[in-house]
């Protein structure tokens, strides 16, 4: 009778055993594969990312919105030339080179106007090449495996309970890291509907660029775009810092620090990465 109920419960804690392993194999391939997947997305211009989709948002901004954006500088420069008329005592004071002034300035503004895509593509052409330049650096190192030393042997020496304890551990640990995947998937994602948003409007605010009193909308929306293409760069740094953590713990001879460690880190790294973007609009002042 004891010889089944110790053959049960060997059962029992092979399965246990089978599972834990189960669990964590692979586990950190998955990571570093997750991690190639975001320096493949941060890294992608918005005309590279989903062309279709970029396509769309460049067809409503020239034929809807550029329209208005028109207006708005129409309405500026007419601004601009009664306050630089009115600026020299009532053209008491007139000079010729303030017309030669107002067509150079009228020139920049429509300059700028009509070459709004081009001049937002550069931006991301810049973030791109830096995200990129750093995912060759950082790619090199990112190698986080699971190497506790005897895991098994670990394992054979603990008590059922324990066993049983330690399998809820390595779910959690599991449950984690799907988190931490859904958490990149939004925010990857978020921040390329952001930026397909934010450039569908790219001629209204880029009108106001060339006048000293509604400039600072121009310069507004410019940092902006900064921040929002140099995000993806902060995103890169963060998981790479992440990556780093975990080397100190994965290789522990204790296995219960190396999973709650692991499962602090994960929650941490899914904190930052929400706060990456604001991080960016405060480093550029946006």
């Amino acid at each position: 009778m004891f010889g089944l109920f110790d053959a049960i419960a060997d059962w029992f804690r092979g399965l246990l055993i089978d599972g834990i392993i189960s669990n964590f194999t692979g586990m950190f391939n998955e990571l570093n594969t997750r991690v190639g997947d975001i320096a493949g997305q941060v890294g992608q211009t918005p005309q590279a990312w989903h062309p279709a989709v970029f396509n769309m948002i460049r067809t409503l901004s020239e034929t809807v919105v550029l329209p208005v954006a028109g207006i708005i500088l129409t309405f500026i420069l007419t601004y601009e030339l009664i306050t630089m008329v009115i600026e020299k005592n009532n053209m008491n004071d007139f000079e010729t080179f303030i017309i030669f002034k107002w067509i150079f300035k009228t020139f920049v503004a429509v300059f700028i106007l009509t070459h709004t895509f081009d001049i937002v593509m550069f931006v991301f052409g810049v973030a791109q090449n830096v995200v990129n330049g750093s995912a060759d650096i950082i790619g090199s190192s990112l190698d986080v495996n699971l190497a506790i030393a005897d895991l098994e042997a670990q394992l054979d020496a603990m008590s059922t309970g324990a066993l049983i304890g330690f399998y809820l551990q390595s779910m959690i640990l599991s449950l984690a890291m799907d988190v931490i995947s859904l958490c990149v998937f939004l925010i990857i994602y978020g921040r390329m509907i952001e930026i397909y948003l934010t450039i569908s409007v790219a001629p209204i605010p880029m009108s106001t660029m060339v006048n000293r009193e509604w400039g600072n909308i121009g310069n507004s929306y410019l940092k902006g775009l900064f921040a929002l293409a140099f995000q993806g760069f902060l995103i890169m740094v963060c998981v790479a810092i992440y990556a780093a953590l975990l080397g100190s713990i994965v290789t522990s001879p204790n296995i219960h620090t190396a999973v709650w460690g692991t499962i602090g880190y994960t929650v941490l790294l899914a904190m930052i990465l929400f706060k990456s973007g604001s991080m960016a609009r405060s480093l550029f002042s946006a």
